[in-house]
């Protein structure tokens, strides 16, 4: 058997890994019904993985070469890092290989391509879409199928608690200082250390600490993984006796849960050879197992978790009447106003999120039709059944339509709305299934009025599933704003009661003013993935 890994006089436990935060996410890619481009026999298909950075598509990654067929399954895995905040754009070709020749770009060559974003195919676990050529032309009926599976460190780790009996004695005057070692077995056969235990001075039955490891590095997340754990008796020189080994998997481990317990012969292969009556070289008792799941922001998406997203806009007279070319709400047909900017920045992002594309679009501090009495939560398309916009278009649309119909006035009172989506995500709540949370963005020119109410407003919002992100338009001073984003301190009820979880993020547009859009985008809703997992994981 192989020496132990590498080791000083005494064996430390191995450190936890750090977990990563960003997520990975592998993709798998197959299609059916290639076009047929070679006279003699079928087409060799490889496809090629483009990213946008900066508005140029860049090769990432390309696939083997598959002889011959037209409904390839592709064995190469892409890994893409993934932002929720941000939208990052893919696009696959598939090219007709020909040898030695690699992949031509040859339009003879080009199967057909296929554009989505990461967070699309997230959203969806399995995307399938047509292959399309130059210039919009379906490739006749070829369809190319992408499936996602995020590689995170963090699904969840594992405490394991081991101890052995009657091991073999391999010392002459005291009993052995067992330890035990813990080794992954790889697709290539080669074995990586998962952990060490601590050395038990003298015994032949110890009890080990038990530890943690994380269920990627412990299997890869794979329960059939094969594991090979062996067991030494500690030499102060660094020559360390085997006792024995023995095989196993994390499928099998997981029979140690509850009161069951779980052993294994640890063998000595030498000894079964040269000793007819050998039985083993002492037993190895797993005495208990506790699965630990850590759960990330993609694992929600992925179980199917939407995001329905709800904007509300400040109609208040501070704005300035929307005819005057100085208003906050001037409609120039050249360039969207502030307002409309920060709306498409943020909700471009959400809408990959939310399967049926519908918005639900507010407005605050006007007087609106009929009787122009105020409103502080009015639906923008005047519908009081359905407030709800097809896309972040629709959104716009009854935006421009609503203005000319009502009063701007006052004052500047969020906590209404807040309690409006709040009332739904509680409805939502008693479901008890991960299916919908809700982010409010609120867009406003001023600092609000009904500071107590809000805050109450949102110290309720921050027991239910939602987040809140407030845009300030225009050049107000918004420092009292900044209360409200208990980034510094903890955001608390007039009585004094605080927020469960930080779920409002404050952001002035006018430190985005000449930054791209996406830049406001990811300022927003960078914290939003934390606020989902904090959420659910109370």
């Amino acid at each position: 058997p192989p020496r132990p890994a590498g080791m000083g006089d005494v064996p430390e436990p191995c450190p936890q890994a750090p977990l990563a935060v960003l997520s990975k996410v592998e993709l798998r890619v197959s299609c059916k019904h290639l076009l047929d481009r070679d006279t003699l026999n079928k087409s060799d298909p490889c496809v090629l993985l483009l990213m946008q950075t900066q508005g140029q598509w860049m090769e990432v990654d390309r696939s083997e070469v598959i002889k011959s067929n037209l409904n390839p399954v592709f064995a190469k895995i892409f890994t893409v890092d993934y932002y929720f905040e941000e939208v990052q754009k893919l696009r696959f070709e598939v090219y007709d290989s020909h040898g030695q020749a690699g992949v031509g770009t040859h339009d003879d060559d080009f199967l057909g391509g296929m554009e989505c974003t990461v967070g699309q195919i997230v959203a969806q676990k399995r995307v399938t879409k047509p292959l399309f050529l130059k210039y919009g032309k379906f490739a006749g009926k070829s369809t190319i199928t992408i499936i996602s599976e995020e590689i995170s460190g963090n699904n969840g780790y594992v405490e394991l608690a081991f101890r052995a009996k009657k091991l073999d004695d391999k010392d002459l005057f005291s009993k052995s200082d067992p330890f035990l070692e813990i080794y992954r077995i790889d697709d290539d056969r080669s074995e990586q250390l998962v952990y060490r235990t601590e050395v038990v001075k003298n015994n032949l039955s110890p009890i080990w600490e038990p530890f943690k490891v994380s269920l990627n590095s412990l299997c890869s997340c794979e329960e059939k993984r094969k594991l090979r754990c062996v067991v030494w008796d500690y030499d102060s020189r660094g020559k360390h006796d085997f006792i024995g080994e023995f095989f196993t998997t994390f499928e099998e481990m997981q029979k140690a849960m509850g009161e069951n317990k779980v052993q294994w012969d640890c063998m000595n292969p030498k000894y079964k050879i040269k000793k007819r009556n050998y039985k083993n070289s002492g037993v190895v008792v797993l005495l208990d197992l506790k699965i630990h799941r850590v759960y990330s922001f993609l694992d929600y998406i992925m179980g199917g978790c939407q995001i329905h997203f709800t904007v509300a806009i400040d109609f208040t007279a501070s704005n300035g009447d929307p005819r005057n070319s100085c208003s906050l709400h001037y409609i120039n047909p050249y360039q969207p106003n502030e307002y409309l900017k920060a709306l498409v920045a943020v909700g471009e992002i959400c809408q990959d999120y939310d399967s049926d594309k519908k918005f639900s679009a507010l407005g605050f501090g006007a007087r609106i039709p009929p009787k122009y009495e105020v409103s502080h939560d009015f639906a923008i398309n005047f519908n009081p059944d359905n407030d709800e916009c097809e896309g972040i278009q629709g959104v716009v649309e009854s935006y421009q339509s609503c203005l000319p119909k009502i009063q701007l006035y006052g004052p500047t009172n969020v906590a209404p709305i807040i309690s409006k989506v709040a009332r739904v995500a509680a409805d939502e709540e008693r479901t008890k299934e991960a299916s919908q949370y809700f982010i409010l963005l609120i867009l406003t020119d001023g600092v609000v009025t009904d500071m107590a109410d809000t805050r109450e407003a949102i110290v309720r919002a921050s027991y239910l599933p939602m987040s809140i992100i407030i845009v300030g338009v225009g050049n107000a001073d918004f420092t009292d704003m900044q209360i409200l984003d208990g980034d510094d301190g903890v955001l608390r009820s007039p009585k004094g009661e605080p927020v469960l979880r930080d779920i409002v993020q404050f952001v002035p547009f006018r430190e985005f003013k000449n930054a791209s859009p996406t830049a406001l985008a990811k300022c927003v809703l960078a914290e939003v993935p934390k606020q989902v997992v904090e959420y659910y994981s109370y």
